[in-house]
């Protein structure tokens, strides 16, 4: 059920409670039938292998950072929160092996994003995560709703859906981060944080370009589809989240 509330007085208990209840979701459900096997072209396997070692990671700069911030609630919930992106690396690696393939060690694109998001502090750190989840959520769309295996499109559809939860919890805090500010300023933060994110999605475009062509999506329309999706999470960020979980669900 879907409740509309004001956004006003909630805290980061809720989302603790809606993380927990998603954990719990998704434990009931179970894994996708990895026997059933995967038939990956090599474009989306190369493809695919990038974005597994993307999600991999202890999270613990973050969770420090979290910490630090002196409200429990909100670093239980960062905790759970880098769970289900573990999980997220463990279903693509699954999701690989069921096609014959292995994971990569690393990235340069991964190890370039990790060292710039471990150099800022929280705010700047969720600006820059940010920028990843706006992204995965294209991609992970593409590959839903492009891919010809339906091994690979469940759980593109799962982790689609974990994606589309994290924006908002993200979107609140950094709302909260940049409310200090003036009116102007925090526009002008959400402006530059576009410019990144525009480049970014230029740089996932060309370096998984084969692949999205195979899924349906050109590079142009990548970029344009991820910048277009963003104006809404860039007025989260200055004018307030756009969703809140209301007793295991979101409210919007």
């Amino acid at each position: 059920m879907i409740k509309t509330r004001s956004t006003s007085g909630t805290t980061y208990t809720a989302w603790v409670e809606e993380f927990e209840a998603e954990r719990e979701r998704r434990a009931a459900l179970g894994d996708p039938d990895w026997a059933r096997g995967a038939r990956l072209p090599v474009e989306i396997v190369r493809s695919v292998q990038k974005f597994q070692v993307g999600e991999d990671g202890d999270g613990a700069a973050l969770t420090g950072k979290a910490d630090r911030a002196g409200d429990d609630p909100y670093a239980a919930a960062v905790r759970l929160f880098i769970a289900e992106e573990q999980n997220h690396a463990r279903m693509l690696a699954l999701l690989l092996a069921a096609g014959g393939a292995g994971t990569l060690d690393g990235h340069w694109s991964d190890a370039a994003f990790v060292r710039l998001r471990r150099l800022m502090g929280l705010k700047l750190e969720l600006l820059v995560l940010m920028v990843a989840e706006v992204v995965s959520l294209r991609y992970y769309r593409a590959l839903r709703d492009g891919s010809p295996d339906p091994l690979a499109s469940e759980v593109a559809r799962r982790l689609l859906a974990d994606e589309e939860r994290h924006v908002p919890f993200h979107c609140r805090r950094l709302n909260e981060g940049l409310a200090p500010l003036p009116r102007p300023a925090r526009r002008a933060v959400t402006a530059a944080w576009r410019v990144l994110l525009a480049g970014a999605a230029v740089v996932v475009a060309v370096d998984h370009g084969p692949a999205l062509r195979a899924l349906g999506v050109g590079r142009r329309a990548f970029v344009a589809d991820v910048l277009r999706s963003s104006a809404v999470m860039a007025s989260a960020m200055v004018d307030g989240p756009v969703a809140e979980p209301v007793a295991g669900h979101l409210a919007v």
